[in-house]
């Protein structure tokens, strides 16, 4: 049975004319490309959300799709391994499955930090704030700051966040404002003020620029500018 999936839990036409009203060249990125879509998946808990985005972690998605895929049979019931089962899973056959043994003591440290309180249920994550959930979680194994932004943007489906070192979005913000280089995160956390409080919105804009632009053309987006030293 498919899992079940929700919409965003905010008001997506008042985002999407706020955002049109502060930014003309977000407008006309608006109006050309696809209308604005988060799938939530409401069966899935924190643990498993985030344990899927570790074995998601620096490579390609069809490569972590089967791996994971591979992980979830050694549960025997087609979902994640729980806490305990992952606990219990001995390193071979985590290895046969194609994880990394990086990705294993990360995987193991969630399930460790679940069972301790650490990594919130899925009621108390919603009762937490972004900087309270990216406080808690970076504690764990392999997760970083740029993970807990893809959990609160793709499973509690937050309103206002920025991945401001995720590289599709700052080539995307290059592409859209017909820029040369890559904005440095500090530059694109400023630039993105006039985006708030809807900032996950023009983030996944920012993506599909990306995409549409295609790789031919964001591989010639040149890094970031040096920040000049004051003397």
């Amino acid at each position: 049975m498919a899992a079940q999936t929700s919409t965003v839990p905010f008001n997506l036409a008042e985002a999407l004319k706020w955002l049109a009203e502060q930014d003309e060249h977000l407008k006309r990125l608006i109006d050309e490309t696809l209308v604005f879509q988060l799938e939530i998946e409401e069966e899935q808990s924190p643990y498993e959300a985030l344990l899927e985005s570790i074995a998601y972690q620096s490579i390609s998605g069809k490569a972590a799709a089967t791996i994971f895929a591979r992980v979830k049979a050694l549960s025997g019931n087609g979902r994640a391994p729980t806490p305990q089962q992952m606990l219990r899973l001995r390193t071979p056959a985590l290895r046969k499955a194609g994880l990394s043994g990086a990705k294993i003591l990360a995987m193991k440290d969630l399930a460790r930090k679940t069972l301790a309180g650490v990594v919130p249920a899925l009621e108390q994550a919603h009762a937490m704030s972004d900087e309270e959930l990216v406080e808690r979680l970076v504690s764990v194994r392999g997760i970083g700051v740029w993970s807990v932004e893809m959990f609160l943007i793709f499973r509690l489906g937050r309103p206002d966040v920025l991945p401001v070192h995720d590289l599709g979005v700052r080539k995307g913000w290059s592409v859209t404002y017909g820029k040369r280089h890559m904005p440095s995160p500090r530059e694109l956390l400023a630039f993105g003020e006039r985006w708030r409080p809807y900032r996950t919105v023009a983030s996944w804009y920012m993506w599909r620029a990306f995409e549409r632009a295609g790789y031919a053309a964001t591989n010639k987006i040149l890094p970031a500018k040096a920040s000049r030293k004051r003397k």
